[in-house]
């Protein structure tokens, strides 16, 4: 790997528009990069993706001693390039398979859909570094190592899990939760060995809800898609690979790929969201409409063409997506194509032409639903009424009669969207539905 000598500088392109500059002062390596610069640590200690990429992660692990400190979490840029911000943990990050590796001999387990957390010994830590404020007593028996693992409740639960471990009140909610691990960062020795690792030190903890997660290896490809099949059947999201002999490496890594099946669905045009950035004045996403009433946006899978000129409102487009999320919405939608024989004003069902492309009469109305909340200070209800453009929501103490607000919108789709928010932010607080 290349270094740079004492008093010297060297320019790296990274997602700015302009390079970034690294310097060595004195064996004080330095970036201009904004991740650099927003560390609280002292300047000695600090580094950042540029630097790693630089000089190599073993060089940067050598100057600094150990394992590399945390690792800023990336987002993205107006223009898709990720961009490191926040610390977080340094955590093995995967890519998706694409059908051009051959998985035989890879570890196979279940991908758990739950929430990601990075024990430090002492602490539960989120992928961007925030705290989780488990009770002493879910921690005491863990070892005072670093482990990778997944606070998670059951399938399908993804919603509840952020509910309870978000809280920082340290909730009795927290009996729910289990902590299934499947690596420790900070042994120095191949996956296998890990694991191994992992099996006699958790022998020694006898709490129920800490587990090591189960490695299966995988056969052939076959072996995978009827494992891949048989997880989803069961609700799960799917699978993680893990490559035989790897080493665990801080970031994004080949050697972790993500396994999932998409499914292609047909949606119904209703709106053209305009774009921002370099799609600024063209076309952004699609705000579609699912046969069941179900709106979300479409804003990946087009062309530069296809955006110049999106499908028309009104028309049929297929579209791929990897689940449903809890309340149905289909989570990460790519555009496929413009149905063949799709022309303005025919609904997904393909039923007889609308006279407007939205025809708000015809929208579904949404039935009244009941969600209760309970923890150890309250038990609370939360009702909701969709009448035409009118929004009821009754809410209070259960067992009371509760107090109503009623909210009156311009149109039918502008009440059901607010619905849908309300309805979002509820079950993101720990809301569970009742029949």
């Amino acid at each position: 790997m290349p270094d740079i000598a004492d008093g010297e500088s060297v320019e790296f392109k990274g997602s700015a528009a302009q390079p970034y500059i690294l310097r060595n002062v004195g064996g004080v390596y330095s970036c201009t990069c904004p991740a650099w610069r927003n560390q609280s640590v002292a300047i000695e200690q600090r580094t950042c993706k540029h630097l790693r990429k630089y000089r190599g992660e073993e060089a940067e692990k050598e100057r600094l001693g150990s394992a590399l400190p945390q690792k800023p979490a990336a987002k993205k840029t107006a223009e898709g390039d990720e961009e490191e911000t926040a610390a977080g943990p340094p955590i093995l990050l995967a890519q998706t398979w694409t059908n051009d590796a051959d998985l035989a001999g890879w570890w196979m387990s279940e991908k758990l859909d739950g929430v990601r957390a990075y024990w430090d010994g002492k602490q539960f830590l989120s992928r961007q570094g925030n705290l989780y404020h488990a009770p002493d007593w879910f921690a005491e028996q863990l070892p005072p190592v670093p482990l990778d693992g997944e606070l998670w409740l059951a399938r399908k639960s993804f919603q509840r899990t952020v509910s309870i471990v978000r809280r920082q009140d340290k909730s009795e909610h927290w009996h729910e939760v289990s902590y299934l691990i499947f690596d420790a960062p900070a042994v120095e020795a191949v996956f296998e060995e890990r694991i191994e690792y992992l099996r006699e030190s958790l022998a020694r903890c006898h709490a129920k809800h800490v587990q090591l997660h189960d490695q299966v290896q995988c056969r052939s490809v076959e072996h995978l898609r009827e494992e891949l099949a048989r997880v989803e059947a069961l609700g799960g999201e799917g699978l993680m690979l893990r490559q035989p002999g790897s080493k665990y490496e801080i970031g994004r890594s080949a050697t972790l790929l993500k396994v999932k099946t998409f499914h292609d669905a047909e949606a119904w045009v209703v709106e053209h969201q305009p774009g921002a950035g370099r799609h600024k004045g063209r076309l952004g996403a699609l705000g579609v409409e699912l046969p069941d009433g179900t709106r979300f946006s479409v804003g990946t899978g087009f062309s530069d063409a296809q955006r110049d000129n999106p499908p028309p409102i009104g028309s049929t487009i297929t579209f791929r997506y990897q689940e449903l999320s809890d309340r149905g919405v289909p989570r990460f939608p790519s555009f496929v194509r413009l149905r063949a024989e799709s022309s303005p004003g025919h609904p997904p069902g393909g039923s007889a032409p609308r006279e407007e492309p939205i025809s708000r009469s015809d929208m579904p109305t949404m039935a009244k639903r009941y969600f209760e909340f309970a923890d150890d200070k309250s038990s609370k209800f939360w009702e909701i009424d969709v009448a035409g453009t009118n929004v009821t929501v009754r809410y209070g103490r259960i067992g009371a009669a509760g107090q109503t607000q009623t909210k009156s919108f311009a149109d039918e789709a502008a009440a059901r969207a607010h619905a849908a928010k309300l309805i979002g932010e509820k079950t993101d607080k720990g809301y569970a539905e009742k029949t």
